[in-house]
């Protein structure tokens, strides 16, 4: 035992002080040497493991492991990235790189895919929201961290990932040679495009009813919509569908952004940890968007400021939440860096609360009845069935699809319409998007009680 507290002094030193650096009344109200056992527990297993184990482990490694072990306790989002990965990480913080555009997340150890974004290759390839991730390159992707994902699938421009999916309610897997790009995404989108390439955002003419489609929200997206909805409101709009279906967030500033387009006073959003104050974002009166009825479609694919959007709307009664519940991600990260700068922490230190208080997060071992995501309003939850899903997300490709030419994945068994012909034939069949005709219903009658 002696050598093992000497050999591990600055670890044990290390652990004995955490308690003291975030010390709450609860850590106080225990015995000292209660927490002293547990790490000289820890600090003994490693030591034990690497004098005893039948093979040399790194020490390195055995640190690391038992960080990355502490961390799988908790939320998928909170992450270690090692000294290996840190200049990686900080780099992607920072710059542009390479990708097939893929939001992605972790279920039960599962990988999956949370959204593809709008015209990128993963898009093009016939990805879907929904798809789980069985291997990346041939290699098994079950039990892998978000973050070792993420830097798997990112890589140089030019260069290719192979991914094994299967779709949601199918049993059969496919595999798709993705070829990365510089990501560029439109965020702002409408129902179909113009002759011209432009997209139409008037969805029913007549009644003005308009119709914008909000892939994720990014550093320009709030600026980008400000201009479609300016040059709306110069077209009479009298009513709008606001898509957030498939959305799977961004930044908070751009949701706080988006929202304030639309409420003219109170709060916003806020946060909130248990060892961090409350920030709160309150809206502005200048340049808000009102005097037209709104509707917001959501599904269980929109996530984080897609929910602060909805949820914002929906208290404030700006707008009708139609759909499904959204999925409840309403955890804020920060990056701690330790070693000196060498490696860090991306921990969940608070979360989202919508203006009513309310909780947005779904924790891990949240139940149904918890209180979490955003509902839609009475009366309006619409669930599709896996086979409509599918449907919505083929009739949406086929009308948002870039030319055949320009498609950067190749399918061992194709998912995406075959040729252009097969895009244009698909657009011809009949489609019902139960959600966006109760939508359309909603804002009909609306309009015909303000006459």
């Amino acid at each position: 035992m002696l050598r093992a507290l000497r050999g591990w002094m600055g670890l044990a030193i290390l652990f004995a002080t955490l308690p003291l650096l975030g010390a709450t009344s609860d850590s106080a109200k225990k015995k000292p040497d209660d927490d002293y056992e547990l790490y000289k527990t820890l600090v003994d297993t490693i030591d034990q493991v690497e004098r005893n184990y039948v093979k040399k482990v790194d020490r390195r490694d055995l640190v690391d492991s038992a960080i990355r072990g502490v961390l799988n306790k908790l939320d998928p989002y909170s992450n270690y990235i090692g000294p290996e990965d840190f200049g990686r990480f900080r780099s992607g913080m920072e710059n542009e790189f390479g990708g097939i555009g893929i939001q992605i997340t972790s279920e039960d150890g599962q990988l999956r895919i949370l959204s593809p974004l709008y015209g990128t290759p993963a898009y093009r390839a016939g990805l879907q929201a929904g798809d789980r991730i069985w291997e990346i390159d041939g290699k098994n992707a079950d039990g892998l961290a978000l973050d070792q994902a993420v830097e798997k699938l990112k890589g140089d421009e030019g260069t290719s990932v192979s991914l094994t999916v299967t779709h949601a309610g199918q049993d059969e897997k496919h595999t798709l040679k993705i070829r990365r790009e510089r990501i560029h995404i439109d965020t702002v989108l409408g129902d179909h495009h113009n002759a011209d390439g432009t997209w139409s955002y008037m969805l029913d003419p007549k009644q003005r009813i308009a119709y914008v489609r909000l892939t994720i929200f990014s550093r320009d997206t709030a600026s980008e919509l400000e201009k479609v909805l300016t040059r709306l409101k110069a077209e009479k709009l009298r009513g709008l569908i606001l898509d957030l279906r498939f959305n799977p967030g961004g930044l908070l500033n751009s949701a706080v952004a988006v929202s304030d387009l639309f409420v003219s006073e109170g709060r916003i959003v806020s946060t909130k940890g248990r060892n961090s104050p409350e920030r709160v974002w309150n809206a502005h009166k200048e340049d808000t968007f009102e005097g037209f009825p709104i509707v917001v479609l959501v599904n269980h694919f929109s996530a984080s400021a897609s929910e602060i959007v909805s949820a914002c709307l929906q208290d404030h009664h700006r707008a009708v939440i139609v759909g499904e519940r959204t999925w409840g991600k309403g955890s804020v990260q920060n990056v701690i860096e330790m070693e000196d700068g060498r490696s860090a922490l991306k921990l969940t230190t608070a979360g989202y609360r919508r203006p009513s208080g309310k909780n947005i997060h779904r924790f891990p071992d949240a139940k149904p009845t918890d209180e979490w995501g955003v509902m839609p309003d009475k009366g309006f939850e619409i669930k599709l069935s896996d086979r409509e899903m599918a449907a919505l997300i083929r009739n949406r490709r086929d009308r948002d699809i870039l030319p055949p030419s320009e498609h950067g994945g190749e399918s061992t068994k194709p998912v995406a319409a075959k040729d252009e012909k097969d895009a244009k034939d698909n657009q011809k069949k009949a489609f019902e998007d139960r959600q966006l005709q109760a939508a359309v219903n909603y804002l009909t009658a609306e309009l015909a009680k303000a006459r």
